[in-house]
Order: C-alpha cells, then sequence, then structure tokens
C-alpha cells in the first residue's frame, strides 16, 4: 500500500498491482477497496491496478475537520491517484463508485478510457423512488446524531430496496460493525447522486469512449438506466452481462475490460 495526497492534504490509501497499463479502480456505497480486491487480482495478470480507498474509508484519511463534503474533493483524490498512476490511466467504477468515475472523467481528470458497471441511475418512467432531494443531509445528521446503524438501515430499505426486517437480522453478522464504521461516507454517495437523474448536464461536453455495462438478472430499474446513459453520452456504448448482477463476478467482467481497454 501507498499513500497519496489530495490537493486539500487528504492522504489517499492505493494498492499497486501487477505490471502493464494503468487502471484505477473506484469502490461504490458503503465499501472500501477490500470490494474491488478480487477484481485488482485478477486485472493485475494484465494491467498495473490502482485500487483504492475512497475518500474517508479503509486506510484513506478523512477530511480536514470543517471540511463540507463535496465531489470535487473527490474529484481531487482521483487526480492524486493519476499522478501515481503517471498521470493518465484507464478508469473502472461500480455503482455509485461509476458514477463517480463519470463525473470525475467530465470534469477532466486524465481517463483515457471509462469502464462503468451498473451506475444507480433512475429513469423517469421508472417505478423505483427517487431520493429525496435531502437525502444527503438525512444521513449526515444521523451520523451526527450518533446513530450510524439508523444511516446504514436507512440506505439498504430505502437506497438498494431491501425489507427492514430482514437488515434488523443483519445486526449479529460479523461485518456489522464495519458498515457502521463506513456509514458516514453514505452522504458522499448521496452527495454524488443526487435524486438519481441522468447526468445530461454534466456530460454534455465529455467525449472519453465509455463503456457501460449492465446485467440480465439483477434490479431492473438499474439495468434499465445502463443503456439510456450510455445513450447520452457521445461516446458511449453498452453491454450486458448475461448472468449478472449488481454483485457482479468479477471473472465475468475482466474479459469485457481487457477488450474495452486495449
Amino acid at each position: 500500500m501507498i499513500k497519496v495526497r489530495s490537493k486539500d492534504g487528504t492522504k489517499i490509501a492505493v494498492d499497486r498491482l501487477g505490471d502493464g497499463p494503468a487502471v484505477i479502480l473506484v469502490g461504490g456505497g458503503s465499501v472500501d477497496r477490500s470490494d474491488n480486491a478480487p477484481l485488482a487480482a485478477l486485472l493485475a495478470e494484465y494491467f498495473t491496478v490502482y485500487n483504492y480507498d475512497r475518500r474517508g474509508r479503509g486506510d484513506s484519511d478523512l477530511s480536514p475537520a470543517g471540511t463540507p463534503y463535496s465531489p470535487e474533493l473527490e474529484f481531487q483524490d482521483l487526480e492524486a491517484v493519476f499522478a501515481a498512476a503517471g498521470g493518465s490511466a484507464d478508469l473502472y467504477g461500480i455503482s455509485s463508485g461509476a458514477a463517480l468515475a463519470l463525473l470525475a472523467a467530465a470534469a477532466g481528470c486524465p481517463a483515457k478510457k471509462v469502464a462503468l458497471y451498473e451506475p444507480p441511475y433512475i429513469l423517469e418512467e421508472s417505478s423505483k423512488p427517487r431520493p429525496s432531494k435531502d437525502n444527503a443531509s438525512v444521513y449526515r445528521e444521523l451520523v451526527a446524531a450518533g446513530k450510524r446503524d439508523e444511516a446504514f438501515i436507512r440506505f439498504v430499505v430505502h437506497g438498494v430496496g431491501l425489507p427492514a426486517e430482514l437488515v434488523e437480522t443483519w445486526r449479529t453478522e460479523p461485518w456489522w460493525p464495519k458498515q457502521l464504521q463506513l456509514a458516514h461516507t453514505l452522504e458522499y454517495d448521496a452527495t454524488i447522486m443526487g435524486e438519481s437523474r441522468l447526468p445530461v448536464d454534466e456530460v454534455r461536453d465529455y467525449t472519453t469512449p465509455t463503456l457501460v455495462m449492465s446485467g440480465d438478472s439483477g434490479w431492473e430499474w438499474i439495468e434499465a438506466a445502463a443503456p439510456a446513459l450510455a445513450g447520452i453520452l457521445k461516446n458511449g456504448t453498452h453491454e450486458v452481462l448475461n448472468g449478472q448482477t449488481h454483485e457482479v463476478d468479477p471473472a465475468v467482467l475482466v474479459p469485457k475490460l481487457r477488450a474495452f481497454f486495449a
């Protein structure tokens, strides 16, 4: 593990694996870099992989005291990882990390190509409820009040859509404490996603080659959004990974990334 310094001084933890063209991996919500570790290990046979902890997660620092969250802070974190990778790299993101990767690239991060897996946008015609406009502030207030468990339960029930009764049974699981440790970052991903509308304005001038992938065996609302997102990109394509859900198999993903990043 190495640490790179973001523009505001925050130290970002990065695992560097393999040898070859550089690829940076961006994790989704309520996870640290261990979530992408199996994918990183497989990709390392073909690439130099930079798998990092997003701000406030794992071995990366929290923002300086008193610093309000903004996605631009995470763009700057990514720029520091790009610098460690030699100044440019291919970029992959999953779930809300896919939305972050896309927005960062559209804002000028030096990605050569961008691959996304199931960014959680919601189409206008979808029956999936949109997050409320105050979603991010609700997470922030719950965590500030010491109610990290309520914040995580809100994410899983209202964000993911699982029954509250099921989530309550998770309290005795060995991974539950880790989820509570990450609860302050739920505000971050909620801010990135907003009301989960397609980022039409943000990508209006974006031309980086971008592959948007989705499964065909998971949530219909998120799978429907993938081709729609590719359709608003000037240089976007969409591909379905047969048999995959939101928890995509790294062994299925690797050949797609190898072909696209070639």
